[in-house]
């Protein structure tokens, strides 16, 4: 068994792991789930967590340089240490699915766009249904609905911060320091995106121009 063979094998049920993940974690944390029916869930997370740790351990050893992937591959760690990652291995079906154009400079660009907009939409709801978790019965807090929740992680990741909600948990302000991270990250892709095809734009105008005179 290689390295490339075993990633093969499991893209498909990888995806399958992040997609029942989204939706037991969804299901759990909007209808409140307690009890049994809160403990089956938990099981069928815990069987999806299962299937990334399996992945991420048979990629370390498969590895030729074990080392070397270990440091590059940190992201993969995060994957199975962070829950809330997980959902992201969907953004890979999303690029799958994707028709690119040829001309490189522009299926760049393209793929850019679709990654940062499939990662802003999974980012967002993730995030609500995060905070929301760990706020809901904290005392004090004023994150208990949905509603104040996205409210809550749209305004931090555009690093506004009205204020009018803030998280009392340890947990929510990691969240919110993530958040706000990855709003600076998401507006320096998009800048860089955007210049790039401003670029690409004065280019072509002046080919045009040199090819009319």
């Amino acid at each position: 068994m290689t390295q490339e063979r075993w990633q093969q094998l499991v893209q498909w049920p990888l995806l399958g792991a992040a997609m029942i993940f989204l939706v037991d974690y969804a299901w759990r944390v909007l209808a409140d789930v307690q009890g049994e029916p809160g403990l089956i869930l938990t099981l069928v997370l815990e069987a999806a967590w299962s299937v990334f740790l399996l992945d991420y351990l048979m990629n370390l050893v498969l590895a030729p340089q074990r080392w070397l992937w270990f440091r590059t591959h940190l992201f993969d760690l995060l994957v199975v240490v962070l829950p809330v990652l997980r959902s992201l291995r969907l953004l890979r079906l999303v690029t799958a699915l994707s028709a690119f154009p040829r001309s490189p400079g522009t299926a760049v660009r393209s793929r850019v766009g679709i990654y940062v907009t499939s990662a802003t939409v999974l980012l967002v709801f993730l995030a609500s249904l995060a905070v929301l978790d760990a706020e809901r019965r904290a005392p004090g807090a004023n994150i208990t609905s949905f509603g104040n929740a996205l409210w809550w992680t749209f305004v931090t990741i555009a690093t506004v911060g009205y204020g009018d909600f803030t998280p009392v948990t340890i947990e929510g302000r990691l969240i919110a320091v993530a958040l706000m991270l990855g709003g600076i990250a998401l507006v320096g892709v998009v800048t860089a995106t955007l210049a790039s095809w401003i670029v690409d734009r004065v280019a072509e105008l002046t080919r045009d121009q040199g090819a009319d005179k």
